[in-house]
């Protein structure tokens, strides 16, 4: 095999870059008249830079044996913009590796084919829908996140408006919104927010990327009205844990302006526990208190699911590796909880988990098979999960996450199961992942019906990309996904 002059192959990417710059607009305009998400392998590529479009195409030949070059993709968003499409997520990478396949060909006609439920689905001027309010109550780590999400999909069909944040009151107002600006502007795990943020001291708000966000000050929920800041039927997302079953909850139903609440930790009671991707589909209209689980359930759900259906589980333990967080004490004092008094930066702590258990809330079939126990460790974020199991049917490493790859890229779980097959990851690389897990394939241990599968997650945001998946069922905000699978 000849290799390619070094001036060549650096011409070659100075070509392919100067493609990508002409490919953001397109994928903007797709977006934000059209409604249309354009992904690659199902990794966005609105608003992303000229070299995260380069690696996104260099990551399909690691899943697809096929290498992608924006040379294949340029032509199918150029070509996508005259064909008037209506609103759905159109995976690019895919399309460009499927016409590849076929060898070619007419690349309008191989579109009108695999785009033709969306084509001509656009109507200039017609309403895109009600936009569904949201509060946030609470905006610590996890609040935060899900506003910077929020915010990000504004620009498109989302339809999801951040319209107010509630938190405590702290005295001076004015001290109060800067230090809550800043800390949306300003994160030592995730970056900083990529836009613009202004605060508006007589207002209250913050105005974030052009979103004007109301912040209320209150210490519960029965001191507010959200009908004076103009907010209706809202979708309240509490972040503070504070209320886990139906009677705290239900205070956010008596506020005029609230119609559902969405809990951000596990629920406790008759609370509808959701995984979006394995049991969203149960929420029904006279839902109006859900819970979106724990990370960590939400992190081992989707790949237990594929697991059992594929192969049958018959017991298993959950071993969760965590990073700490707020709950926990930077130095030895009080704390209510066993072994949690300790230092989060110098210790491993063993604690406990609920996630085992709270797997059959959203797999019944799993209930009583499952025991696990979690480790704290001095890491801020990301955490791993270890499943231990004992299969129905035997199988090898090689088999297994054959299986998972194939789950990852062409089933309905994935944008909630992602897969790397590196021996040279660490978990400060999955900082940002928006996927609910992520199968590490080198550390996939299997030998006759015994399983360890090794799932890494981003325990922040990973998480908080589920919630507004959640949130987005919740208000009918709901997408067409192409190309369909064959």
């Amino acid at each position: 095999m000849s290799q390619q002059a070094p001036e060549n192959v650096f011409e070659e990417w100075q070509n392919n870059q100067a493609l990508a710059e002409q490919m953001i607009p397109l994928v903007g305009r797709l977006y934000r008249q059209h409604n249309v998400v354009a992904t690659m392998f199902g990794r966005s590529l609105i608003n992303q830079s000229v070299i995260r479009i380069l690696k996104d195409h260099r990551f399909v030949r690691k899943i697809e044996g096929t290498e992608l070059s924006v040379e294949d993709t340029f032509p199918i968003v150029e070509a996508m913009i005259a064909l008037n499409l209506g609103p759905a997520h159109v995976d690019v990478g895919k399309l460009a590796v499927m016409f590849k396949k076929q060898g070619g060909g007419d690349l309008n006609a191989f579109l009108r084919n695999e785009l033709h439920d969306i084509i001509d689905g656009y109507q200039p001027g017609a309403s895109k829908g009600e936009p569904q309010d949201v509060v946030l109550y609470g905006f610590g780590r996890i609040g935060r996140l899900l506003a910077r999400v929020l915010v990000e999909k504004a620009g498109g069909g989302n339809l999801l408006r951040l319209r107010a944040i509630v938190v405590r009151g702290r005295g001076d107002v004015a001290k109060d919104l800067e230090k809550r600006a800043s800390l949306l502007r300003r994160d030592s795990v995730h970056g900083p927010f990529e836009g613009t943020i202004s605060v508006n001291v007589e207002a209250r708000t913050l105005t974030v990327n052009g979103n004007v966000v109301q912040v209320i000050y209150a210490d519960s929920p029965s001191e507010i009205d959200y009908t004076t800041y103009g907010i209706n039927n809202a979708v309240i997302v509490d972040n503070t844990g504070i209320w886990r079953d139906e009677a705290g909850l239900g205070q956010h139903l008596e506020c005029k302006g609230a119609a559902k609440a969405l809990l951000t930790a596990p629920g406790k009671g008759d609370i509808k526990n959701i995984v979006y991707g394995i049991n969203h589909k149960t929420i029904g209209e006279n839902d109006r208190i859900v819970s979106a689980a724990s990370c960590t359930t939400n992190a081992i759900v989707p790949v237990l699911k594929v697991l059992n259906d594929e192969y049958g589980v018959e017991v298993g333990h959950v071993e969760t590796v965590h990073a700490y967080t707020n709950d926990q004490n930077l130095i030895d004092n009080y704390h209510k909880g066993d072994r949690r008094g300790r230092s989060a930066a110098l210790n491993m702590v063993l604690t406990e988990t609920g996630a085992a258990k709270a797997v059959s809330k959203a797999l019944p079939e799993l209930e009583g098979k499952l025991t696990g126990n979690a480790i704290r460790v001095p890491t801020p974020n990301v955490s791993m999960a270890i499943l231990n199991l004992t299969l129905n049917k035997s199988t090898d490493a090689d088999a297994l996450n054959d299986y998972l790859r194939k789950m990852s890229i062409d089933s309905d779980y994935q944008k909630q199961i992602d897969f790397v097959d590196s021996a040279e990851v660490v978990s400060s690389d999955f900082v940002g992942n928006r996927h609910a897990g992520i199968v590490d394939a080198k550390a996939t241990i299997a030998n006759d019906n015994h399983a360890v599968v090794y799932v890494w997650y981003d325990n922040e945001f990973g998480y908080s990309c589920q919630v507004i998946r959640i949130l987005q069922h919740m208000s009918n905000v709901e997408f067409l996904k192409l190309p369909r699978q064959h």
